[in-house]
């Protein structure tokens, strides 16, 4: 996952760990060498468009919105065809409200439609102020959250790991992040829920209270599950 950040210096670019409570809690209930954390590349206002998301001050907000609405009055002038125009439309008055592009809950086809724009506040933007900008932890975290995403866990043996999806994401779409093979080879996965693993006080205790599933391709992955991908090497 890209952030990018406009007018916060408190976060400088380059990799930053995601704090992440649950895999936290999971360290404390399965032994292993290492504890990693899910990541996240901070990229710098020149790099916003490759990003999934954008921390802000509250003073940038304005100069996001007058550069996408500068781009969307400059396609107005061109005479797009009544689609696009249709669309565009609907941005202009969104975004001289002061509002951000992504209000609008934009379809999986008006969003195809404007892929290739370039606007800023089509993406999730997390606002912030100068006390909350000192905890650049803290605003990471946020973002993330804000941003649609959560983070599965993988326990035991070398590595107590979280791993950030995309909210919706299927269990063989979860495989891929860590391996490409183990998503090819895939074959089911075995789940325990978050709270059922906390409240059995481990991962083995959690299998012997019969609190592992077995689910296909197509389980929605959920935020804080424990998993463990079966696949064909």
């Amino acid at each position: 996952m890209k952030i990018s950040v406009f007018g916060i210096p408190e976060i400088s670019p380059g990799k930053h760990n995601i704090k992440d409570e649950k895999l936290d809690q999971a360290d404390k209930l399965v032994k292993a060498k290492k504890k990693t954390y899910a990541q996240v590349e901070v990229t710098a206002e020149d790099a916003a468009l490759e990003s999934d998301a954008i921390i802000a001050s509250r003073d940038a907000k304005a100069d996001l919105i007058l550069r996408d609405l500068d781009f969307v009055e400059t396609r107005l002038g061109r005479q797009p065809e009544e689609k696009e125009k249709l669309l565009l439309d609907k941005m202009k008055t969104v975004l001289e409200k002061e509002e951000f592009i992504s209000s609008l809950g934009l379809s999986a086809e008006d969003s195809q439609l404007v892929s290739g724009y370039g606007l800023l506040t089509i993406r999730p933007i997390v606002l912030v102020d100068k006390a909350e900008a000192e905890n650049a932890g803290a605003m990471l975290v946020w973002a993330v959250a804000q941003s649609g995403y959560i983070s599965f866990l993988t326990v035991g043996d070398k590595e107590n790991r979280a791993w950030l999806i995309k909210n919706g994401t299927t269990a063989w779409e979860a495989a891929g992040e860590i391996h490409s093979d183990i998503q090819r080879g895939f074959i089911r996965a075995e789940i325990i829920g978050f709270n059922d693993f906390i409240q059995a006080g481990g991962e083995t205790q959690a299998k012997q209270a019969g609190k592992m599933r077995l689910e296909q391709k197509d389980y929605i992955m959920q935020d804080g599950d424990l998993a463990n991908f079966r696949f064909n090497k």
